[in-house]
């Protein structure tokens, strides 16, 4: 399925996102460069049929390359047309190691549904395009909370997006010091789509 021109109509930037969005992606190249400072990883986004949301979602996880059937993160995601900019909503998995290789066995995703999922409010991203990429940070207000280590931290994302990448940089500050207590010291995580799922996305225009 071809690309969708580059225009303001923001039912195309929805539809483009999810596309763009919808692969498996490696970092096989910054782990093979700097194995000591990056474990190769696959961060996996694979559309969900309309039905689920009655619009476009994802389900999606993170594994290291040498376990892919034990995902150390996984979510679904609602994407939501705001005008101006995409807002993600994030949801977590009532039993996630139930459904680990779903992003790559569709048997096991169409095992996923509303009754399955938790939102995760204050952990939205949002997204707004910039010529030929989308730029995504979690929602303001440092509110969306994750407890490491016996601190209370603060979830800061940053995602860039392109047709063929994805990097990004997630860091736990926090809530008190507003200094760094998990997350990348080296710098962001890049990645390049190995296999696209853009022909799956539902198409809503």
């Amino acid at each position: 399925m071809s690309s969708l021109p580059a225009d303001n109509h923001e039912s195309n930037n929805l539809v483009t996102l999810a596309r763009w969005m919808a692969g498996d992606f490696s970092n096989y190249q910054q782990a093979s460069a700097n194995p000591k400072d990056y474990a190769h990883i696959h961060v996996f986004f694979r559309p969900l049929p309309w039905e689920f949301f009655s619009g476009i979602g994802m389900y999606s996880e993170q594994v290291y390359d040498y376990d892919l059937w034990r995902p150390y993160r996984q979510g679904v995601h609602r994407l939501v047309d705001q005008g101006n900019q995409i807002y993600i909503e994030n949801y977590s998995l009532k039993n996630a190691i139930f459904y680990a290789g779903a992003a790559r066995e569709l048997s096991i995703l169409k095992t996923i549904n509303i009754d399955c999922i938790e939102r995760r409010y204050n952990c939205s991203m949002v997204f707004k395009r910039d010529g030929d990429k989308f730029q995504g940070s979690v929602e303001p207000g440092n509110q969306c909370l994750i407890e490491k280590n016996g601190r209370q931290t603060y979830l800061d994302s940053f995602v860039e997006i392109t047709e063929t990448t994805w990097v990004s940089l997630d860091k736990g500050m926090d809530v008190n010091t507003h200094e760094q207590v998990w997350g990348s010291t080296f710098g962001p995580l890049c990645f390049e789509k190995r296999e696209s799922f853009a022909h799956e996305v539902p198409n809503i225009l």
